[in-house]
């Protein structure tokens, strides 16, 4: 094990002793991935900062069922992103959605003199997270969990409850059709 593994696994048992300084520390650690993983789903940074609290909350009342089987960030990872999708799905449930379907001109001035590659690729990595907007919500939730999130096939089959042809299709079908919407929008 390497020294940050070790010190983590101290952590935890720490908290499991309801230790608020390791908890602290926990948090610390964890608080700004569970936020940003929250805020990808939700896309409402006071709805993201309230989930990301309520996901340490629940984690450290139910730390005592943390078993070690992965490391404590995919735990409470997990945790975060089943609260972030519960809360979407609640919203959108409630609230009326004007739909609309047509796509937004957008217009990137990438092409300047003198702009490094390193900026133009973060402008084209914003202009494809732009896009994400676009795709039906199943679609959307799947891709960000595989793609920018590094969760796999097996992991996103336990999050999201599918089987995994399920979602091998589900990913597969997704990314077809973000290509379609980055294909339509270079026309």
């Amino acid at each position: 094990m390497t020294p940050t593994i070790t010190y983590t696994d101290d952590l935890i048992v720490r908290c499991q002793k309801q230790e608020q300084r390791a908890q602290l520390e926990v948090y610390k650690k964890y608080y700004k991935a569970m936020y940003n993983t929250a805020l990808r789903i939700v896309k409402d940074t006071a709805e993201a900062e309230d989930i990301m609290q309520e996901g340490f909350i629940k984690a450290f009342s139910k730390i005592h069922t943390f078993e070690g089987k992965s490391t404590f960030g995919a735990w409470i990872k997990k945790i975060v992103v089943n609260l972030s999708i519960n809360a979407y799905n609640k919203r959108i449930k409630y609230a009326q959605v004007s739909y609309n379907d047509e796509f937004k001109n957008e217009i990137y001035e990438g092409d300047e003199i003198g702009v490094i590659e390193e900026e133009e690729n973060n402008c084209k990595i914003q202009h494809i997270l732009k896009k994400f907007d676009f795709l039906k919500e199943n679609y959307r939730v799947i891709l960000t969990l595989h793609l920018i999130d590094g969760y796999d096939y097996e992991e996103i089959c336990d999050i999201l409850k599918l089987s995994p042809a399920n979602c091998r299709t589900t990913i597969s079908r997704a990314k077809e059709q973000l290509r379609k919407i980055l294909s339509e929008n270079e026309r």
